[in-house]
């Protein structure tokens, strides 16, 4: 039976098992066993008094190999998700048991403690792969409803209807002005309206923002004024030039309709209520393998516009939760008479 959302996006989370180089995935492992560490311990102890040694204990036992096989998982990340399912699930048990016995020496386990020690590992890995696998099924509804929210988020009645004014009062004066506009707005809602769940080039992301900016510009004129800047990419010295690190940059990939978004936003509640002139500022620079996306709009109103300018922000917040976990931030930050969004997100070449 054909569905009209698939319901596991691959551009979002891999088959079988989680990326061990992403930071939610690392804080979660560490949760996970320590709680079961802490169930362990409260099934074990029958008196209350030693509760807390008790808990020491354990915690002396379970913490170093518990960083070591974490430690371990992250730099074999990549070979892991190479691997068939099967095989990556029995290299993690290989991974817990090698720290156990790593770390045998400086916990001062003796043969027989040593057995349970792997044991526990065993039973402590098995139930982190089942609580990322429930995890993995429990969202699946969620990525499909959220792709829905983007898409509704992102395709706005009064941005349409403004663009078709605005060719209508071209169209008499300038109808090659008005037929390349018309264009323009066909590829816009071409971008909108098709599956966005692989990550895109930033370089795509940028020519959409200029169809963007020309369409609005019908309407608003010389009000609009939309500035581009391209930060250094790392491993450029100072002699590079500003056209190649423009180029590295944009080859980044990014999750789709992402700047977008907040350009309109940008241009929603910081030009178009204003009877002024007003420049959008949008800097795109990478530091280390962080890639930082900025949109800078002055302020006008913000009282007015506050509601539907938090709406979008979290449904753009939400998505990046699903394409990069706890990876990626995004920060608000007010004046000097501007109003920032700024993203931070893993540089990724290719996905």
């Amino acid at each position: 039976m054909l569905e009209s959302i698939k319901q596991k996006p691959a551009g979002l989370a891999g088959p079988g098992l989680p990326d061990f180089r992403n930071l939610g995935v690392m804080l979660r492992v560490l949760l996970v066993v320590n709680l079961l560490a802490l169930l362990t311990v409260a099934l074990r102890a029958d008196d209350a008094g030693r509760l807390a040694a008790e808990l020491a204990l354990m915690a002396g036992r379970v913490e170093l190999p518990l960083l070591l096989a974490v430690l371990l998982l992250y730099l074999l990340g990549p070979a892991l998700r190479r691997l068939g399912v099967r095989a990556g699930q029995a290299a993690v048990f290989g991974v817990a048991s090698l720290a156990v016995l790593a770390s045998s020496p400086l916990t001062g386990t003796d043969a027989p403690a040593l057995v349970r020690a792997l044991a526990w590992s065993w039973l402590a890995a098995a139930i982190a792969l089942l609580y990322f696998d429930y995890r993995s099924w429990r969202f699946t509804p969620a990525l499909a409803e959220a792709r829905l929210m983007a898409l509704t988020a992102r395709i706005r009645p009064h941005f349409f209807f403004n663009s078709l004014n605005g060719v209508l009062g071209v169209i008499r004066s300038d109808p090659r002005r008005a037929e390349r506009a018309l264009e323009e707005l066909a590829d816009l809602f071409r971008a909108l309206m098709q599956d966005n769940r692989e990550r895109v080039p930033l370089r795509d992301e940028v020519e959409l923002c200029e169809r963007y900016v020309d369409l609005e510009r019908l309407r608003l004129g010389e009000r609009l004024s939309v500035r581009w800047e391209f930060g250094p990419a790392a491993g450029l010295g100072a002699e590079a030039a500003a056209a190649d690190a423009r180029e590295r940059l944009l080859d980044a990939r990014v999750p789709p309709l992402l700047l977008q978004p907040l350009l309109e936003n940008a241009v929603y509640h910081g030009i178009e209520p204003s009877t002024e002139a007003g420049e959008v500022v949008v800097r795109v620079e990478r530091r280390g393998e962080v890639l930082s996306l900025e949109v800078d709009n002055p302020v006008c109103d913000a009282v007015r516009h506050h509601a539907g300018n938090r709406m979008a922000l979290d449904n753009i917040r939400e998505r990046l939760m699903l394409f990069y976990d706890l990876e990626a931030s995004l920060e608000i930050e007010e004046g000097g008479g501007r109003y920032r969004v700024r993203i931070r997100l893993p540089y990724r070449k290719s996905d």
